[in-house]
Parts: structure tokens; sequence; C-alpha cells
């Protein structure tokens, strides 16, 4: 540790007592154990004091004239400036209901005069520890929040400029594939072909990724949203899909909720799909989709009868990327259930999955009324 930490005092401490007495004391104690000390005899002093540079903690008495330890706590608590700062009474009043209102009024602790040194300390030490973590995990997530935004712009940017020359690699196969089919031999018509899927799988990632950056990214206007439109808009998206696998799709009547009409349809878009893509061999597809109201939103379900998820992985199909040793054989790049999460988080709802393997899947979310 350098000097200048070791002088560092421990902690900016206001005490606020009408006894100079007991200002005295406690100031002496502290002071002895490092910590820099303000004081104030009444109130208003302290009010102003805290107002003016916000200490650390305060150390305030109940009983003072003209404005009691109670009202400065709640002034101070009223102040979003000095609000934060923990507030421990200290009072010769042993009473529970003393002790009640001084916790209601905003206090964190509370101790009884005649008090002991050690104890003091103590207390006054782990309010500033707990603060210091506080502090601490309000700067982590500032930080954590600064590197996802960075990180969505970098998917962002990085996904938008590869869809151009990812378009003219397919585009240029097709066209050899057209034009030249029957002067390639059997091997590199092969090769061709490879090379083509592996650029549509590539397209398919950049626009999940593209898709996953964008949820967010701006400021939304959620205005009500009739999610019976919603579903039709999905159902005409997906009408090969849902032809070819002779899909059997049944819904409650569907409510208006509030929220962004692109982010719903790829909502209910990415759920529908994986309940078509991850059915059961040699089985239709049955879908059910279920609209629950609830006090102060709506329950949706997508029920399925698929090849279900593992209890292990219930967890974590919804991180980005994800895929489960069940799915590795099917299409898909482990974004869709990472941007499903995302845009009911951005409508203030969650998400949640119900499963059983070989039996089928039930998603859950919520959406707020609209």
């Amino acid at each position: 540790m350098s000097d200048r930490q070791a002088n560092q005092p421990r902690g900016d401490i206001l005490i606020v007592d009408d006894t100079p007495d007991n200002l005295r004391l406690l100031s002496a104690m502290l002071m002895n154990h490092g910590f820099e000390v303000r004081k104030a005899l009444n109130g208003q002093r302290a009010i102003f004091s805290a107002q003016a540079d916000p200490p650390d903690l305060i150390l305030l008495d109940i009983k003072m004239p003209e404005m009691n330890g109670y009202q400065v706590c709640l002034h101070l608590k009223a102040d979003p400036k000095t609000r934060e700062v923990p507030v421990i009474f200290i009072s010769a009043l042993d009473d529970a209901l003393d002790k009640v209102q001084a916790f209601a009024a905003g206090g964190i602790d509370y101790i009884t005069k005649p008090f002991q040194e050690a104890e003091v300390l103590a207390r006054i030490e782990n309010q500033l520890r707990i603060q210091r973590l506080q502090h601490q995990l309000v700067e982590q997530n500032a930080e954590l929040v600064r590197s996802n935004r960075e990180l969505e712009q970098f998917a962002y940017v990085v996904s938008h400029d590869l869809q151009q020359p990812l378009q003219s690699i397919t585009g240029f196969i097709k066209l050899l594939l057209l034009k030249y089919e029957n002067q390639f031999d059997d091997v590199a018509y092969d090769y061709l072909n490879r090379i083509h899927d592996a650029g549509g799988r590539m397209q398919r990632l950049i626009q999940d990724l593209l898709a996953y950056a964008q949820v967010g990214k701006y400021e939304q206007d959620f205005q009500p949203i009739d999610t019976s439109r919603v579903l039709e808009q999905v159902l005409e998206n997906l009408q090969v899909a849902i032809a070819e696998k002779q899909v059997s799709l049944v819904h409650d009547p569907l409510p208006t909720v509030l929220g962004s009409e692109t982010q719903l349809i790829q909502l209910f878009q990415n759920l529908i799909s994986n309940a078509i893509k991850f059915g059961c061999p040699n089985v239709s597809p049955q879908i059910q989709i279920s609209a629950v109201p609830q006090e102060h939103h709506w329950r949706f379900g997508i029920h399925d009868n698929g090849i279900g998820i593992e209890p292990e992985n219930l967890e974590r199909i919804f991180e980005i990327f994800q895929r489960t040793e069940a799915t590795r054989n099917y299409p898909g790049t482990g974004i869709g259930l990472a941007t499903c999460k995302k845009i009911v988080e951005n409508h203030n709802g969650r998400i949640w999955v119900e499963s059983q393997v070989e039996t089928g899947t039930a998603f859950y979310f919520t959406l707020a009324l609209g």
C-alpha cells in the first residue's frame, strides 16, 4: 500500500447531535480510528452539510429541538443528492416503537446509548463495506451495459458488411451451376453445391446475428398490437414449411398487447418455426398457442409435440450460440431463442420453457396488456 493510500481517511462521517459532549466523544473516537469527521448540532445544519457535500455515512441522534432525527432522515431520503447516504440512528430511546420508526424513516441501523465503542465501529465498518460493494456493483453493471452495447454494435456492423460479398459469392455459384451445369463432372458439381449450401448457412447466421443485434438498438415506441394479426403474418411467412410438414395449428382467441409489431412477428415466428423444425420423425407437428390473461399481462404459450429438451439443457437454451446435442442434426444457428429472450425482455416480460423428451415442449412468455 502506498503512503498516500495509507493516509487516506477510512470514511467521511457526519455526526448529528444537539449535545456538544456527545459530539466531542464520538468525534474523538472516530478520528482516532482514521475516519474524517464532520459535526452538526441540529437538523438544519446537518441537512445543509450533507447537501453541500454528501458524507459516506451519518450518525444521527433522534431527540433534538426544532427538528428531530426522524424528520432529518426523511428530508435526506427525499433529496436525490442525499438519499443514498446510509443513516445510523444513535439514541437513548430504547423502545421497540422508536426503532421501528427509525427504520421507517429510512435508517439502516440503530445503536442505543450508552454505546460501546467496539459496537459503533463494527456497525459503521459494516455499512461502509456494504456501500463500497454497492458502488462496485453499479460501476460493474454500467461497464457491462457499455460492453454489451459495443458488442451488439460490432455484431451489427460486421454482419451488415459481410452480407453483400456473401450474396455475390452465392449468386455467382448459382450462375455457374445454371450456365455450365453440363460441363462439370460429378465431383466439381458436388463441390459447387457444397459451397452454395455453406454460403446459405452463412447468410442465415448473418441474418440471425443482425436480428439479435438490432433488438432494443433503437428507442421503442410501443403501440397496441393485435397478436391475431401478428400470427396471420407469421403463418403466411411459414406457409411453405407448414404445408411440407403438414402442420396442425390451433390457437386461443389472441389479445391486443403493447409492443413492437416487427419484434412480435419475429418472436412468434422463431418459436413456431422451432416447433415445426424440431418435430418427431414421421409425426406431423401439432402446435397449440394459448393466451391467458393475468393481472398485469398476458401469458402466451406455444406448445408442440416435438422431440423435447433434456432437463439439463432447459436453463441454457436461451443463451446465444447454444445448441443441445439432440438438435445438432437440425439446421440452425443457435441464435433464435436468444433473440426471443431479448425481445421479450425488451417488452418488460419474461420467457421460460417446460419440456419432456419425446413428448413435446411449451415455451411461455408474458407481454403487457394492450
